[in-house]
């Protein structure tokens, strides 16, 4: 049997193992050597196990020696089964990421990793509008990504996203672009097929959508969609108080039903004409 000074040095010196693997993971030269480490970790998390059962059962067999330091004995036993049963429950948690781990040991044991990447041909695609807010309307999505992240300002501006009737309006009204965020000193942040606009300057927040480029010979059969190439303002038809679908009225001559007076501020700001 080990002493308690064995075992807390043998505790220590995986503990340092442990953070240089964590040190040294952060790169691999040869993703091959993956594989071993995957394996490596498999066995190390039973052993894992193992050792918090076997921490849980001296906490329980100990507990008539357990005190506190004002000498509440009743208190040291307290605590030293509540010691061991999370250690269990540790333990069993443990049980629950080797199963994962070992399907990915499984799952990573099929690849053959190939010394060059495989060239894949982008598919080519636009952005289109799915909310512009400007002023008091953009305080809480602004608040949000100054708080939470960009990843949560997107979903929260994304419920004004209809889908193809989102699509379709903004293809008719030619609140496509190229690109996203085109316009002086803009912020653009991606969250998968969304970009986030910012504009700190202006102060207004947009949301855009990739949207794939139809297939050649499907344009050719109807009429292309208009498209602005430059960096036009973004507007939606949505309420931003309560996003709700709405019917689409007509487009009328002059300035588009989609930019309200108060975005034309804006639009000349960024030297755009109406």
């Amino acid at each position: 049997m080990p002493t308690f000074f064995d075992s807390t040095a043998d505790a220590a010196e995986s503990s340092e193992a442990l953070r240089g693997l964590a040190h040294a993971s952060r790169t691999f030269d040869q993703p091959a050597q993956m594989y071993g480490v995957i394996g490596d970790l498999s066995s190390g998390m039973r052993s894992l196990h193992q050792v918090l059962e076997q921490l849980a059962d001296v906490h329980e067999r100990k507990a008539a020696h357990a005190f506190h330091d004002d000498g509440n004995h009743a208190a040291g036993v307290r605590d030293a089964l509540t010691t061991a049963e999370e250690l269990r429950h540790s333990a069993r948690l443990v049980d629950q990421a080797y199963d994962r781990l070992a399907e990915g040991f499984i799952a990573a044991g099929r690849i053959a990793w190939h010394p060059e990447p495989a060239v894949e041909e982008a598919v080519p695609s636009r952005w289109i509008n799915v909310v512009f807010l400007q002023g008091d309307e953009a305080g809480r999505p602004l608040r949000m990504l100054g708080e939470l992240g960009h990843v949560d300002a997107v979903d929260y501006l994304a419920q004004w996203d209809y889908g193809e009737e989102t699509t379709q309006a903004a293809l008719e009204n030619g609140y496509v672009y190229s690109e996203p965020g085109e316009g002086t000193n803009d912020r653009v942040m991606m969250s998968g097929d969304y970009a986030l606009v910012v504009n700190p300057n202006v102060g207004y927040v947009s949301l855009l959508r990739r949207h794939p480029e139809p297939d050649a010979n499907a344009e050719a059969i109807g009429e292309p969609s208009p498209t602005k190439d430059g960096p036009e303002l973004l507007v939606s038809y949505s309420s931003p108080g309560a996003p709700k679908r709405r019917d689409v009225p007509s487009q009328r001559q002059g300035r588009s039903w989609f930019e309200p007076a108060k975005i034309t501020a804006v639009r000349e700001s960024r030297g755009l004409g109406l």
